[in-house]
């Protein structure tokens, strides 16, 4: 009798926490609901806004469908709004920038953490300073510099300065990864015969592809959202990029707010189907290298 008392507690208590669990569940998915609407609204709005002449963004809710969507807004600013150059630009700017930056970046940290010479925390802590150093400082030494060598308006002064304060972040992502690397195949590797070069290379940076996707991905969200430098640095409509270039709807006496919105909608689509599909990729490689040892 008193098994059996026991017994109908413990499904009396497993029932409670099984009720108590999916309560907490629920609430958790209806919290993560309602961010995700939060996370959501701006690009909606944004969709709607792009859809709407001047008329209807001042005189409807920010949320209403457009009476007569102009879908023209778009061939607009693609066809007679050069976007068209600016969103090869942006491309291959970032992707450029992000490349570099990536391998030097895993250069750097092979360097500092696997191999044995003097200087390399001195080298280490003066990236982890520069992490410190504010963008908007360097602006002016950064324009007079590139101003002598012969690089303002060019495209190699944004991709110069995109991996330079790139790189700390970058390094600083990658340290906890390549600390955990086992020695063991480095040390295999070695007895067969390959170089450093080689082992880097062949062996090393081949393992570290999530991690490596995870900078990339953060780097090329830098860089295709960049303004600063690009309009600091750069003055020429054929070497703009998709940020700078939505400049060009706004007049002195007018302003065209489809066009705008337009320009920003597709400035927005490549950087958010890209995180769409590799969103993945930054949690692994985040995770890889949150653990050393």
């Amino acid at each position: 009798m008193v098994t059996g008392n026991v017994k109908i507690r413990n499904d009396l208590s497993e029932a409670r926490l099984g009720i108590s669990s999916k309560l907490g569940y629920g609430l958790l998915y209806a919290v993560l609901i309602v961010v995700a609407a939060l996370q959501l609204f701006p690009l909606v709005w944004l969709l709607f806004f792009s859809l709407k002449n001047n008329q209807e963004v001042f005189n409807l809710p920010p949320l209403s469908l457009p009476m007569n969507p102009r879908w023209e807004n778009y061939e607009k600013v693609w066809s007679a709004g050069n976007i068209d150059v600016y969103f090869f630009n942006s491309v291959w700017i970032t992707v450029a920038a992000t490349a570099i930056t990536v391998i030097l970046g895993s250069l750097v940290t092979y360097a500092v953490t696997r191999m044995k010479w003097k200087g390399s925390s001195l080298v280490l802590g003066l990236f982890m300073v520069a992490m410190m150093i504010p963008v908007h400082s360097t602006l002016i030494p950064l324009f007079s510099l590139f101003n002598k060598v012969g690089l303002t308006d060019h495209p190699l002064s944004l991709i110069l300065a995109y991996v330079a304060f790139n790189m700390p972040i970058t390094i600083m992502i990658l340290l906890g990864f390549y600390y955990a690397l086992p020695r063991e195949v480095e040390e295999a590797a070695i007895i067969d015969g390959c170089s450093v070069n080689r082992m880097f290379f062949q062996i090393v940076f081949p393992m570290t592809s999530s991690v490596l996707a995870t900078t990339a991905i953060i780097n090329m969200i830098y860089n295709w959202n960049e303004f600063i430098f690009v309009n600091t640095f750069i003055s020429s409509d054929a070497y703009k990029t998709l940020t700078v270039g939505v400049q060009n709807f706004i007049g002195q006496y007018t302003t065209d707010w489809g066009a705008i919105g337009a320009t920003l909608m597709i400035s927005i689509l490549p950087i958010l189907i890209t995180f769409l599909f590799l969103s993945n990729r930054i949690v692994e490689g985040i995770a890889a290298g949150s653990v050393k040892g």
